[in-house]
């Protein structure tokens, strides 16, 4: 007779490094959108990766993501007058939630 091997789930312990990586959540019309369709929206660490958003995500909120899709957006060029600037280049996450899992981030006073 064979034993049957049982995982175990390793708990995630948050560090200090762990807060970094999710900067804010980005509050705009499309991250309302997604969030009707229980998602979220997170400005995230330029460094960060899709593994280290789920790791995030476990350890501050306790929710294990379905899905985690990372945007890069590029900063826009601006003129005012003679002189031309560009805005910051910016990482966000998008982060589908399970269908049980509820996280408000909006701002309401």
């Amino acid at each position: 007779m064979a034993d049957k091997k049982v995982k175990v789930e390793k708990k995630i312990v948050a560090t200090a490094g762990i807060y970094d990586i999710l900067r804010r959540p980005v509050i705009s019309e499309k991250a309302a959108k997604v969030s009707e369709s229980n998602g979220v929206v997170f400005e995230i660490a330029p460094a960060a990766t899709k593994s280290d958003v789920m790791r995030a995500m476990q350890a501050i909120y306790s929710i294990k993501p379905i899905k985690v899709n990372v945007v890069i957006t590029k900063g826009k060029v601006k003129t005012r007058g003679k002189s031309t600037g560009t805005q910051r280049s910016i990482k966000k996450v998008y982060v589908t939630l399970p269908k049980d899992a509820k996280l408000d981030l909006s701002v309401s006073k």
